[in-house]
């Protein structure tokens, strides 16, 4: 298998579905960290041949041990290492020799540590690109496979095996969160297909894992624990691909530093962390990010029980408590959803089932429910013939007590659940565990907090219909020919401008102005009233030193300005290199806008936008993506932003020309992603949005070149 160069990432076949496994450092004490493997091996039922591999014992637990890999007779496809960090090479180099396809490195000690480990971990990389053998690891938990009973882990979660088979893998950079998440899956009693924890991440890393789980037929639910992305390519490709093949992602994201972003001049550069920049990335490729664990595992539930996902956000929200009815709308209302009120013809049908109801939604049986459990089917039937919800959230209290009241009102929802097969139906009531499995079992879900399944509802809604916004991305747009390259140094607005214009980013007209006479011929020719701006590389935010002037109405006012503005430049910024005064048009009045391109060390260009000119800094009120994207991307950043009413129109403002400003974030993108090494940051700000029709025009520029200190 040894060849040289580096060979494509093979896939983690062979991790997830071996035919053969060798334990490395096998023990015959089971309470070790190289027994636990082996023993939970053979009591979970693994089909396969297992392999002890310990040059010290003939035999161990029971099985035939073996001094190396080499030595086995037959084929092996993974090694389980768990040998002590100064050996693990040695063993990786002889599994690699015998031809194995991965291996799990179950043993510590490397970069976590310092010190040698960083170079033992280094070797390890530098073996699988060598040979193309997939190591899971170092110091991780290792992996699982519930259908195949393969458990290639030490950690305590998995003894008992106790797993349901299901359609839920899960992956985890963290050892440990994937070992209580393991224990969590079997308390909740939800279905696992593939787990793993990557740990250090020398080779196999949280993009192969997604990966793997898209393209896998038994996976329909993504969970995710992850800490940071190693490769931008990999992880956006995985991502894709799970969206374009179905598969739900339900992530968490933990550490919200700002240490990605570095302090520039750009407003784009201080207003991008790691976490806002993830953030863009999971809603750009349809990925539902949990803030909690109980939302994590929520989320994941819901969709492994989901027959089908909802086709839009309108809610239903059926109880009996009114208090907890208006609780739940509330926080249908704060995610999104729709609590669309029922016809009015329908909740006069209500009223005459139940007089006392509450019939406008939330629709309140009251506890006349319990001595009329066909209020129960009736109450159904409405809010999904009539009400035409898409998803109903009911809440039946401590319903779920009673086991024969559960069953025949379960009864009643099976009868709805044919009726309206394409609808989702959410019951939320305090049960015991054997009404809750008798609901499951029937593919329904059941949540003890009514707003924990308010919530998996906006979840679904959500999930739902990034499914479908992504069957149909416009792709991005082309560059002009004419595109100029970002610059090598620093450069003054109408240069930035001038090269932003050729990527087909729309700006004001202007001139460079050298001398007052130039500055006066110049706003002659462009019109009065002007903007008078000074024009420096050195200089990135003018209005900080007064240099810009606004509504100049005659020549004489020009001449004036023009001086004035050099003076301040001498006074206000005496090393500053100065190329003269920029004499611009005034544009007319429109919304005022922020367009910005960072370098993140992990994604590249990243694209944000905002509202606000000035103010954008004080309320970061803003949103990013991955560059590049499309026209409908750019909506969505668009929409994104609460001050984005502004684009409506207020007060008899006319709306403003979102699609040429969705067009030029797009454009900007594509020239971003292309320039993506050799531009640091851009800032467009102001670029102002125009009414509609009328287009959206950059008013000033900033371009900041690659390892360029400003």
């Amino acid at each position: 298998m040894h060849t040289s160069g580096n060979l494509p990432r093979a896939s983690l076949g062979a991790l997830f579905n071996p035919r053969a496994i060798a334990v490395y450092g096998a023990s015959s004490d089971p309470t070790k960290i190289g027994g636990r493997p082996l023993d939970f091996l053979k009591s979970s039922g693994y089909d396969g041949p297992l392999y002890p591999i310990n040059p010290k014992s003939a035999e161990i637990q029971g099985l035939p041990a073996f001094a190396t890999v080499s030595s086995v007779p037959g084929p092996v496809d993974m090694a389980i290492v768990a040998v002590p960090a100064p050996s693990v090479f040695a063993a990786l180099e002889d599994c690699a020799a015998k031809g194995l396809g991965g291996a799990v490195v179950l043993s510590s000690g490397f970069a976590e540590v310092g010190g040698p480990g960083v170079q033992w971990q280094q070797q390890i990389t530098e073996l699988t690109q060598r040979t193309g053998m997939r190591v899971v690891g170092p110091n991780c938990m290792g992996i699982i496979n519930v259908r195949r009973r393969i458990l290639g882990t030490f950690t305590p979660s998995a003894a008992g095996f106790g797993l349901a088979p299901g359609r839920i893998s899960l992956v985890s950079q963290s050892g440990a969160f994937g070992g209580y998440c393991l224990s969590l899956i079997r308390q909740r009693g939800l279905g696992l297909n593939l787990w793993i924890t990557t740990g250090n991440q020398c080779d196999v890393d949280f993009a192969d894992c997604v990966n793997h789980y898209a393209l896998d037929d038994g996976t329909d639910v993504i969970m995710g624990y992850v800490e940071a992305a190693t490769n931008k390519d990999r992880l956006v490709s995985a991502l894709a691909l799970a969206r374009e093949r179905g598969k739900r992602i339900v992530l968490m994201k933990v550490g919200s530093s700002e240490a990605g972003a570095q302090a520039t001049a750009s407003h784009t550069a201080s207003l991008a962390g790691s976490d806002q920049v993830y953030d863009g990335l999971f809603k750009q490729y349809g990925v539902y990010r949990a803030r909690t664990i109980d939302e994590l595992f929520d989320v994941a539930y819901a969709c492994s029980l989901a027959r089908q996902p909802p086709k839009g956000k309108r809610v239903g929200l059926l109880t009996v408590s009114g208090g907890v009815g208006a609780l739940m709308a509330d926080v249908a209302t704060e995610c999104g959803l729709d609590v669309a009120p029922m016809p009015e013809d329908a909740q006069r049908r209500l009223k005459e089932i139940l007089p006392f109801a509450g019939t406008r939604n939330p629709v309140d049986m009251t506890a006349q429910l319990v001595n009329d459990l066909t209020l129960f089917e009736r109450n159904f039937d409405l809010l999904l013939a009539e009400g035409g919800y898409d998803v109903v959230v009911a809440f039946l209290s401590s319903v779920g007590q009673v086991l024969d009241l559960s069953s025949r009102l379960l009864d009643q929802l099976k009868l709805v659940l044919q009726r309206f097969p394409d609808r989702t139906i959410i019951m939320s009531m305090l049960a015991t565990p054997e009404v809750r499995k008798l609901y499951e079992a029937a593919n329904v879900m059941l949540f003890d907090e009514p707003t924990r399944a308010v919530r998996a509802a906006s979840a679904l809604a959500y999930l739902a219909a990034e499914s479908e916004r992504g069957k149909s991305l416009s792709a991005p747009p082309p560059l002009p020919a004419a595109a100029q390259a970002p610059p090598g140094q620093s450069i003054n607005e109408v240069d930035a401008k001038r090269i932003l214009a050729s990527a087909g980013i729309p700006v004001v007209r202007e001139r460079l102005a050298a001398s007052e006479d130039d500055a006066a011929a110049f706003a002659a020719e462009l019109g009065f009233p002007v903007v008078l701006k000074i024009a420096s590389a050195d200089i990135a935010h003018k209005s900080e030193i007064g240099g810009v002037l606004l509504g100049l109405q005659d020549e004489s006012q020009v001449r004036e300005g023009f001086r004035t503005l050099q003076q301040r430049a001498h006074s206000n910024a005496p090393q500053a290199r100065l190329d003269g005064v920029v004499v611009a048009g005034m544009a007319a009045r429109g919304v005022e806008t922020i367009l910005g391109v960072t370098r993140d060390p992990v994604f590249g260009a990243v694209v944000m936008f905002g509202l606000g000119g000035i103010f954008v800094e004080a309320f970061k009120d803003v949103s990013f993506r991955i560059a590049p994207f499309g026209i409908d991307e750019a909506h969505r950043m668009i929409d994104e932003v609460k001050g984005r009413i502004l684009l409506t129109g207020l007060r008899g403002q006319p709306p403003a020309d979102e699609e040429a400003l969705a067009q030029a974030l797009s454009q900007l993108s594509v020239y971003a992603a292309l320039h993506a090494d050799d531009i640091d940051s851009i800032d467009i700000n102001p670029f102002v949005v125009l009414p509609r029709g009328q287009g959206a025009l950059a008013l000033d520029a900033l371009i900041v070149p690659r390892n360029h200190a400003c």
